[in-house]
C-alpha cells in the first residue's frame, strides 16, 4: 500500500515538475538555438577568416611584387651610372648587383606566397570559391614571374657587355626594352589583382549572404522557440493561476471579514492542498469569530483583540499608567427592584446596563466591569490616546447623565410602579490618575482591569454625588486634561477616605458652548459662595448660594453647601479648618 502510495505521489502533478518542465523545454529550445547559431556562426567566421588571412594578404604580395619590381628597375640604373663613371666605381657596382639578386628573390617569393595562400584557397572544402579562376590566376602568377625574370637575365647578359665596351647608344636601348618588360609585367600583376579583387568581392558577396541568411534563420528559429515556449507557458501558467486567483479573492473576502464562503479544489498538486489548508483556515476562523463574538459581550472586543495579541496589552506583570476611570450608579435602584421577578429584574437591568453602556461604548471607552447596577469603565492606551482619554470620559459622562434622566421617566413603566422616588437618579465619578493595568488574577481566573488611587477616587466621587446632590463628580486632573470640551464648575475641596490631602472637585453641567442663561447664572453665583464659604464669610456665602438656587432651585450641589453654611454659622468650624470637607463628616 505504501509503495502504491509513493507511486501515485510521484505521478502526482506539482508546481515545481510543472516549472521544472518548462524550464527543461526553454533550455532544449535555447541549446537548439545556440547550436545552430554557433554553425553558422563558425562557418561566416571561417569565410571572413579566409578574406582576411589569404585573400587580402595575397593580394598584398602581388602588390608588394610590383614595388620590388620597380625597386629591382632603380637599382639597375644605378648600377648603369656606377660604370659610366670615370673611373667606374667597381664596388659599389658590386653591392648594387647584390641588391638587384636580393630584389629579384624577393619577387619569386612574394609571387610564392601569393600562389600558397591561393592553393590554400582552392584546397579549402568548407568554402564556397572559384576554385578554377583561382587555378588560372596561381598559373598566371608563375608564369609572369617566371618570364620576367628569364627576359631580364637575357637583357642584363647583354646590356653589360655593352656598357663595358661604350656602346651607349645599344645600352639605352636595352634599358628601354628592360623597362617595357617591367611595365608588361606590372601590368600582368595589375591584371591579377584585380581579379583577385574580384574574387574578393565575391566571396565576401557569398559570405554577407550567408551572414544575412544566419540572422533570419536564427530569427525565425529564435521566434518558433518564443513561441512554443510561451504557449506552453501559457497553458502551464493558467493551471496555477487560475486556482491561486480563488485564492486571492478568498482571502481578500476574509480580510473584508466575508468568512461564508469556501474555495473549490480543483487542482492535486500544492495550490490545491494550500485551498484545503485555506478552507480548514476559514473554517477555524469562523468558529473563533463565534467565540469572539460571544465572549465580546462579556469582555469588550479590543480587550480580546489585545490578548490574543500579546504586544498591544500589558503583559501578566502590569504596568504603570496615566488613565482615566469612571465609576457609574443609580441611586436607589436596588430598592426599586425588590419584589420583581428574576425574568422581570435581568429584563431591567439589561435594559438599564445597555442604556448606560452605549455611551462609553461610543466615547471609546472599556467597561471593566458590572457591579451589581454599577458600572467601571476605563480610558487610556492602548485603546485610546493619552491626549483624548479625559475628554472623552467626561463627554461620556455628560450623555450618561441626560440618559439617566431620560431613564427616570421609563422606570415606572419598566417596574411597573407609578412614580419613582425623587432620589432616584444617576451618580458618576470621574477621576485621571496613575494606576497598574494589566491581568490581573489568580492562576484560575485573570482579568484585565485597572487598579490604583485613580479607581479609588473616582468610585469615591461617585459615591459622594449623594452628599452634594449631584449627577457626576470630577477629579480636577481629569477636569484638566479635558479642557474646553465640556463646561464645568468648581464644587468643593475633599478628602476622600483613604486620603489625606484635599483634592478640589468639579461638577459638569454639559457640553462646551450648551449652557443655558439659567446655568450660566448658577456657576457665577455659586464660584461667588465658594469663595466667600472657604474665607469663612458666611452670610456672603448663604446668600450667594441662595442667589445659585434662584437661578436654578433643584441644584443640588448649591442645596448642600447652602446648609453646610448654615450650620457653620451655628456650630464654625475649627481655627486650624482649611476648607476641604472630608466625605466622613456629619
Amino acid at each position: 500500500m505504501s509503495l502504491v502510495l509513493e507511486y501515485t505521489s510521484m505521478l502526482r502533478p506539482t508546481i515545481r515538475k510543472r516549472i521544472l518542465g518548462i524550464a527543461i523545454g526553454l533550455i532544449f529550445l535555447m541549446v537548439i538555438i545556440s547550436a545552430l547559431s554557433t554553425v553558422m556562426t563558425r562557418k561566416i567566421a571561417h569565410q571572413l577568416d579566409e578574406l582576411t588571412t589569404k585573400y587580402v594578404e595575397a593580394c598584398g604580395h602581388l602588390a608588394r611584387m610590383n614595388v620590388r619590381s620597380l625597386e629591382q628597375a632603380v637599382v639597375v640604373r644605378r648600377m648603369v651610372f656606377l660604370k659610366i663613371q670615370t673611373p667606374p666605381d667597381e664596388t659599389a657596382f658590386a653591392d648594387q648587383q647584390t641588391i638587384y639578386e636580393a630584389k629579384g628573390r624577393e619577387i619569386d617569393q612574394e609571387a610564392q606566397a601569393a600562389r600558397a595562400l591561393i592553393i590554400a584557397i582552392i584546397e579549402d572544402p568548407t568554402t564556397v570559391s572559384d576554385d578554377a579562376k583561382l587555378g588560372r590566376i596561381e598559373n598566371r602568377i608563375e608564369t609572369i614571374t617566371s618570364d620576367l625574370r628569364r627576359y631580364l637575365d637575357e637583357e642584363h647578359r647583354r646590356i653589360w657587355p655593352q656598357l663595358d665596351s661604350g656602346n651607349m647608344p645599344e645600352v639605352r636601348a636595352s634599358l628601354v626594352r628592360t623597362d617595357a618588360l617591367r611595365d608588361e609585367f606590372n601590368r600582368k600583376i595589375e591584371e591579377i589583382r584585380h581579379d583577385m579583387l574580384e574574387q574578393v568581392r565575391s566571396d565576401a558577396a557569398v559570405t554577407m549572404r550567408d551572414q544575412q541568411r544566419a540572422i533570419v534563420i536564427s530569427a525565425i528559429v529564435t521566434m518558433l522557440a518564443a513561441i512554443l515556449g510561451l504557449t506552453f507557458a501559457f497553458f502551464v501558467s493558467i493551471g496555477i493561476t487560475r486556482p491561486v486567483r480563488r485564492l486571492l479573492d478568498g482571502t481578500r473576502a476574509v480580510e473584508a471579514g466575508r468568512l461564508d464562503g469556501s474555495i473549490d479544489v480543483t487542482t492535486r498538486d500544492e495550490i490545491g492542498q494550500l485551498t484545503t489548508a485555506f478552507n480548514n483556515m476559514v473554517e477555524q476562523l469562523r468558529h473563533k469569530e463565534h467565540l469572539r463574538e460571544t465572549f465580546g459581550r462579556y469582555v469588550d472586543p479590543r480587550v480580546v483583540e489585545g490578548l490574543i495579541d500579546q504586544r498591544s496589552l500589558t503583559a501578566g506583570a502590569g504596568e504603570r499608567r496615566v488613565m482615566t476611570v469612571l465609576f457609574c450608579d443609580m441611586q436607589g435602584f436596588t430598592s426599586l427592584s425588590e419584589g420583581m421577578t428574576p425574568q422581570g429584574l435581568v429584563k431591567v437591568m439589561n435594559h438599564y446596563l445597555s442604556t448606560m453602556s452605549e455611551p462609553i461604548r461610543s466615547h471609546r471607552g472599556i467597561i471593566d466591569k458590572y457591579i451589581g447596577d454599577a458600572i467601571m469603565a476605563y480610558w487610556g492606551p492602548p485603546f485610546t490616546e493619552h491626549s483624548e482619554q479625559a475628554r472623552l470620559a467626561c463627554l461620556a459622562a455628560v450623555e450618561m447623565a441626560d440618559r439617566g434622566t431620560a431613564l427616570r421617566r421609563e422606570l415606572p413603566e419598566l417596574l411597573g410602579i407609578r412614580t419613582v422616588p425623587s432620589d432616584c437618579d444617576v451618580r458618576i465619578g470621574v477621576a485621571t490618575g496613575e494606576v497598574l493595568v494589566g491581568s490581573i488574577g489568580s492562576e484560575f481566573m485573570m482579568s484585565y482591569t485597572v487598579m490604583g488611587d485613580a479607581v479609588n477616587l473616582a468610585s469615591r466621587l461617585e459615591n459622594a454625588n449623594k452628599v452634594y446632590g449631584s449627577h457626576s463628580l470630577v477629579s480636577e486632573v481629569a477636569i484638566t486634561a479635558a479642557g474646553d470640551a465640556v463646561e464645568s464648575r468648581e464644587i468643593d475641596r475633599l478628602v476622600v477616605a483613604g486620603q489625606t490631602v484635599p483634592q478640589a472637585v468639579f461638577d459638569i453641567l454639559g457640553r462646551k458652548g450648551e449652557l443655558t442663561d439659567k446655568q450660566l447664572a448658577l456657576r457665577e453665583r455659586y464660584a461667588e459662595g465658594l469663595a466667600a464659604y472657604r474665607e469663612r464669610r458666611w452670610d456672603d456665602a448663604r446668600l450667594a448660594f441662595h442667589a445659585a438656587l434662584e437661578a436654578v432651585p433643584s441644584d443640588g450641589p448649591a442645596t448642600a453647601l447652602a446648609k453646610r453654611v448654615e450650620n457653620f454659622q451655628l456650630n464654625p468650624p475649627a481655627a486650624d479648618w482649611d476648607g476641604a470637607w472630608r466625605l466622613d463628616q456629619k
